[in-house]
């Protein structure tokens, strides 16, 4: 491609994993997302919760001061607490509401592009019924959102029996369910993540192309899949051309090919492409966040 990315795209960076001591909503938040601030490669930071009202303060003034965009993501929510907003339990599933109706009141307040959450756990034998208690969640959600303004909700599609082992999941149920809530709800959507697409076993066109219409938000990450005993087995994403890894320049190709196929990635509407790496044991971040600006640019040069 010989057009600037920035003409299709704003590139983003998730910024909890990168620097995944931030994890939990504490840390060295502000140290780490000025690093991200003071790169003029992204436009877009995607963090999740923060705890201290104090520190959120920090960020939205050092994201105006930087002209850097925010995005947040409620899944460290549900993963580090372990709940399920399709538990077929309704103190569970209204619990885990409740913490991203709390994450959707964080977005607003750090003036975000949207908010992002994942389903819960995919189980084979209730499938429908936990279809069915995502389907009431995610409507509740989109109802929640709606009467604070007009952010726009995501859900990230996940592996169902490899590690985060969500309901949403394989790609005629992921249709089924924008379909449902796309047809009564403009302010929600899909995000897609290049490191899940060996994890589901599906390649770009199969994953991407069934849901083209419903993708808002897209990610680009590496995942380990064939060696369980890796420290970055599953969906850890480690960098790109990780040893024993499935994603480099040329599988990245083919997905920003794919998102360009479909009308995705385009100059009227640019949506957010996010790199997302985290380290393994003691690797540096910033060398991985070298390593991700570099492989992305060589990919884009050959779409």
């Amino acid at each position: 491609m010989n057009e600037p990315m920035r003409n299709y795209m704003k590139v983003g960076l998730v910024h909890f994993m990168a620097y995944p001591e931030t994890i939990k909503g504490d840390g060295p938040i502000v140290e780490t997302f000025r690093r991200i601030a003071i790169d003029d490669y992204f436009e877009v930071a995607e963090i999740t919760w923060i705890k201290s009202r104090a520190v959120r303060e920090q960020i939205k003034k050092m994201a105006n001061i930087a002209h850097l965009e925010i995005s947040c993501a409620g899944m460290p929510r549900l993963l580090t607490t372990k709940q399920n907003i399709n538990s077929l339990d309704e103190e569970e599933r209204l619990k885990a509401l409740d913490t991203l109706k709390e994450g959707i009141d964080q977005a607003y307040e750090l003036g975000a592009l949207g908010f992002a959450f994942m389903s819960g756990k995919y189980l084979p034998d209730k499938q429908e019924e936990a279809y069915q208690a995502l389907v009431k969640s995610t409507k509740e959600l989109c109802v929640y959102a709606k009467t604070k303004g007009d952010m726009k909700l995501s859900l990230e599609v996940f592996d169902y029996d490899l590690d985060k082992c969500s309901l949403i999941g394989p790609v005629a149920l992921t249709k089924r369910y924008a379909e449902e809530i796309c047809k009564e709800y403009n302010n929600f959507g899909l995000m897609v993540d290049l490191s899940h697409l060996p994890q589901l076993r599906e390649t770009a066109e199969e994953s991407l192309i069934p849901v083209k219409d419903y993708i808002i938000h897209a990610h680009m990450g590496n995942t380990v899949v064939k060696d369980p005993s890796c420290p970055a087995y599953g969906d850890s994403h480690p960098w790109f051309g990780f040893p024993g890894g499935e994603n480099d320049v040329e599988e990245l190709v083919t997905y920003l090919r794919v998102l360009l196929s479909i009308g995705f990635l385009n100059k009227e509407n640019r949506p957010v492409v996010s790199l997302e790496i985290r380290p393994v044991a003691d690797e540096d971040p910033d060398l991985l966040i070298a390593n991700a600006k570099r492989v992305l640019n060589l990919a884009w040069a050959k779409v």
